[in-house]
């Protein structure tokens, strides 16, 4: 990720928190200053009633009141009904597990010894990555389950000849439906029904939940009233299959947007393509239009030698006169107007081969490839004599 997309993602995590924190403070500092308020004048009700108790006894009343309820204490469990109550029975310690491994903390029940804070950090060191492994496997199966259940219903759209793009839209709408109705209404009407919280607060409940925020002023079976020991551990386990959905949705929105961003990467490689193409068009048609110009001078210049002769007469014969040949004037090569030169290397190949048609007008001589600079010829060196009687040979390269 490039630094300034990562600077504007900050800042827009940072404005996003901002308005959050400005909305919440809005919504919540009234509610907490009538509390305050409330908890004042019951203090002072209670001590005029009272005037044997002093003002300092009650302070240390309420602030051991507060830690004791900070430690999972219940104030109903002093009556006599929830005297085998315990926040710390098996149902709910496998609760306090699970909330461990999944990170979500609802915080209603804390640790208060130095054993159990020593154990609680080995044991989500290992059971945190244990469970992402977890989680990643029954993602990968409920997101496999529910898209081929989807898949059935897609077969159906398509024997009614609707269009392909949206069979994908309905499909994705559905999977969403599907996984909301089974993970977060189901569970808000039994959560209504069985914790007697209100629907806004059963929903509450489940999204705090599934998103791992995990508050802990509502939690699933920590009343005193719910007796069953089975609760909590099913509600666990209806937190994995929800986390689980939730993974598989996430990494569907992943895939899908790793996949958008290839198409656009493409279209828009193709469009930089064609505009290249075009502008090497139009440059090139320009170019004829205003006439022949002067080829573009190479890199490095080299010499033009005279054309060498196209063979060489032995020794004693008079030289025979070469044939006439027309003087034409050279011609500088037009430049290619099919496509433009995309390549650099390209651009080198047509200047060499410039040169090489205006440098060799005498006889056809191997010519180097295209895109290679011929080194210049050597000087011609002197010849040696030879012994009578052989001959000298013939088409020799100056």
């Amino acid at each position: 990720m490039r630094s300034t997309t990562l600077l504007a993602l900050l800042a827009l995590v940072l404005l996003y928190l901002v308005s959050g924190a400005l909305v919440f403070q809005a919504l919540e500092q009234p509610g907490e200053q009538h509390a305050q308020r409330e908890l004042g004048e019951v203090r002072e009700k209670f001590l005029s009633n009272h005037p044997c108790v002093s003002d300092w006894d009650l302070r240390v009343f309420i602030k051991e009141v507060a830690d004791a309820l900070g430690g999972g204490a219940n104030p109903d469990t002093n009556s006599t009904s929830h005297s085998n109550y315990s926040a710390w029975d098996l149902g709910s310690a496998f609760f306090f597990s699970g909330t461990i491994i999944t990170t979500i903390g609802y915080g209603n029940v804390a640790l208060r010894t130095d054993a159990g804070r020593l154990f609680c950090i080995f044991y989500a060191l290992v059971g945190i990555p244990l469970f992402g492994i977890l989680l990643a496997g029954v993602g990968d199966r409920l997101g496999s389950s529910l898209r081929r259940g989807i898949s059935h219903i897609e077969a159906i759209f398509l024997k009614w000849h609707v269009a392909p793009e949206l069979v994908r839209i309905l499909s994705a709408v559905l999977f969403l439906l599907i996984g909301c109705l089974l993970f977060v209404l189901t569970p808000a009407i039994v959560f209504y029904c069985v914790e007697d919280w209100s629907k806004l607060e059963a929903i509450y409940f489940v999204v705090v939940t599934l998103t791992t925020v995990g508050f802990g002023d509502y939690v699933a079976g920590a009343s005193p009233n719910q007796k069953s020991a089975a609760y909590q551990p099913l509600v666990w386990f209806w937190i994995l299959l929800g986390l689980a959905y939730f993974a598989s949705v996430l990494t569907t929105i992943g895939n899908w947007l790793r996949a958008v961003s290839r198409r656009t990467r493409a279209e828009m490689g193709g469009f930089t393509a064609q505009a290249a193409s075009w502008t090497g068009t139009v440059t090139a048609r320009v170019t004829q239009r205003s006439g022949p110009t002067a080829p573009p001078p190479p890199e490095k210049e080299r010499p033009l030698l005279p054309p060498p002769p196209c063979s060489v007469e032995p020794a004693g014969r008079p030289p025979s006169p070469a044939p006439p040949e027309k003087a034409e004037p050279p011609s500088p090569p037009t430049p290619p107007t099919a496509s433009a030169l995309d390549y650099p290397s390209e651009n080198l190949a047509f200047i060499d081969e410039s040169s090489d048609t205006q440098s060799e007008r005498g006889c056809a001589l191997p010519r180097a490839p295209r895109g290679r600079r011929r080194p210049p010829n050597p000087s011609k060196k002197p010849e040696r004599p030879r012994r009578p009687g052989r001959p000298r040979d013939k088409d020799v390269p100056v």
